[in-house]
């Protein structure tokens, strides 16, 4: 089959498809023969207002090259406005088979600072709201025996990055969210799956240029668009990636990755059992050794993009 064909006869729904990753990723799977639902509220990087231009702005892009999408303007981030995104996929076009959960904000914030709205909007919009819509997928893909679910994570959540412990806690628990969909989904044939992509977006560029440090890594992000993304999650999507579940891949310009996931890296024993001091003395010094540092995503990625 041809790439064009690649998804011939899907539905896909994405979130946060007004622009950037999104926006790539509905365009790419339109021209590979999805019919697509563009999903987005229109909303600030931040979760505030709304706008149907940029979704409708991505239809009109898809419908003019010839594929077949409609616009969703339904918030992910409430449990019945999710439903209808689905709702609005399945009444368009008679079923669905892809939920690619894009949507995000970002409340960046040191930790002693963080408002309570700044944790709460952040976890609704990139945690449950992700939860929300794959839920709401979820009879569909039973009855039908068959579905894929794709995630963006973030090297935020994965590694660690200062002054977001409210998107690094989301998209740390996405990945989880990830991995058990997989597993209680896979005797229907569903698939589970993230992407940490790189890319220079809206919300990305909301990092301040304040320091020489941030200068360099944004004009490094600048050189990673949104469209370098698209490849995988079409491939992630299609027939020809049976079995590919509970993982979670990376997207950085040219380079694919697959990421670890956490797994013991030391043990240690004692017949006797342990106290707080034996702790200290015996178990720390061992583990020691196999700490992990206290790096931020770019301390683990600090070579140019290729």
């Amino acid at each position: 089959m041809s790439e064009t064909g690649l998804l011939q006869g899907k539905v896909v729904v994405v979130s946060g498809a007004g622009g950037g990753i999104g926006a790539a990723i509905a365009k790419l799977a339109a021209g590979c023969g999805a019919r697509v639902v563009v999903n987005d509220v229109g909303a600030s990087s931040s979760g505030e207002g709304s706008d149907a231009r940029p979704a409708q702005a991505v239809v009109d892009a898809i419908t003019l090259a010839g594929g077949q999408a409609i616009a969703s303007f339904h918030s992910v981030a409430g449990w019945d406005s999710a439903a209808a995104i689905v709702k609005d996929a399945v009444d368009a076009f008679g079923r669905i088979d892809v939920i690619v959960n894009n949507a995000g904000v970002v409340r960046d914030a040191i930790f002693h600072k963080m408002e309570r709205a700044d944790w709460d909007t952040v976890l609704g919009v990139n945690l449950s709201g992700c939860f929300y819509l794959a839920r709401a997928a979820a009879p569909y893909f039973r009855q039908q025996n068959g579905g894929c679910y794709l995630h963006m994570v973030s090297t935020s959540g994965l590694i660690g990055n200062f002054g977001q412990v409210n998107y690094g806690a989301a998209k740390l628990g996405l990945a989880g969210l990830s991995k058990c969909i997989a597993l209680d989904m896979e005797r229907f044939n569903v698939r589970s799956n993230c992407i940490a992509p790189f890319a220079y977006t809206r919300m990305v560029g909301t990092i301040p240029a304040n320091t020489e440090e941030n200068v360099q890594r944004l004009e490094r992000l600048k050189r990673m668009t949104p469209e370098k993304i698209g490849p995988l999650a079409v491939a992630l999507m299609s027939d020809a990636a049976q079995g590919v579940t509970g993982q979670i891949f990376g997207v950085r310009n040219n380079e694919l990755m697959l990421f670890s996931q956490p797994r013991p890296l030391r043990t240690v024993h004692t017949t006797e059992g342990w106290t707080p001091q034996t702790c200290i003395d015996v178990a720390l010094p061992a583990f020691r050794a196999s700490f992990a540092n206290l790096d931020r995503s770019q301390d683990v990625f600090p070579w140019d993009p290729i």
